[in-house]
């Protein structure tokens, strides 16, 4: 069975353009989908965070209007709440990639306030892809790779992806609020940028890089990974 490692922000808000620090963290569903499918195959996961803090949940991911009522709500609650490897989280790094047989980031609006400057989140990512294990990277936690560009190079230009788009940025009313977007950036960086209907499942596989555009693109995308696995 695989071991796979799940990087997660350590950030509990996001500064906006105005200052404002907006309370955040890592979006539940693009945890809880994954980690159910991946242990659920009778694989193993650690998480690890920058300098080992507590990830904390966005508290918005909790509520029963994103996760089809009251019964959703409840099962990503009790999933949260069994996860251990949350509570004790590794610290980034002190991570040997070695260690594991795939990697993933589940999303939320902290990687673009942690992960995305973080040159050893971006040492991993660069790494991971290099090392042709399965790396998946879904909704905004694709910012961290823009802690990959050396000089303005990552190794991620040219890839196809995916990643919270500027449509659902906008519809999510952060679009004219955020100092920057992260479809802009992933465009700038040099990856060939693709999104489907906002909301909707998407997923971009190219080499061993999957992606997903949004939190119900998660569970899709762990399902792909598993058939890497």
């Amino acid at each position: 069975m695989a071991h796979i490692l799940f990087v997660l922000t350590g950030a509990d808000h996001w500064t906006l353009a105005d200052g404002t620090e907006h309370p955040t963290g890592y979006w539940a569903e693009e945890f809880t989908a994954p980690y159910e499918a991946f242990t659920g195959a009778g694989h193993t996961v650690t998480v690890a965070t920058p300098n080992g803090v507590v990830p904390t949940v966005d508290r918005s991911s909790l509520a029963p209007e994103v996760n089809g009522g009251d019964d959703g709500a409840a099962a990503v609650a009790a999933i949260l709440a069994d996860a251990s490897a949350l509570r004790s989280p590794l610290s980034l790094d002190k991570v040997d990639l070695a260690d594991y047989d795939a990697v993933f980031y589940p999303g939320g609006h902290g990687p673009m306030q942690d992960l995305a400057v973080d040159p050893v989140s971006g040492a991993l990512l660069s790494d991971a892809l290099a090392s042709g294990k399965p790396l998946g990277v879904v909704c905004h936690a694709p910012a961290a790779l823009l802690a990959t560009a050396d000089s303005g190079d990552s190794p991620f230009a040219g890839y196809r992806l995916t990643g919270f788009s500027n449509a659902e940025e906008t519809q999510a009313g952060f679009a004219d609020k955020a100092k920057w977007l992260l479809q802009d950036r992933l465009v700038a960086l040099g990856a060939d940028y693709r999104e489907g209907d906002p909301w909707g499942p998407h997923i971009e596989v190219d080499r061993n890089l999957y992606t997903g555009q949004n939190p119900a693109s998660a569970g899709p995308l762990a399902a792909e990974m598993l058939t890497a696995l």
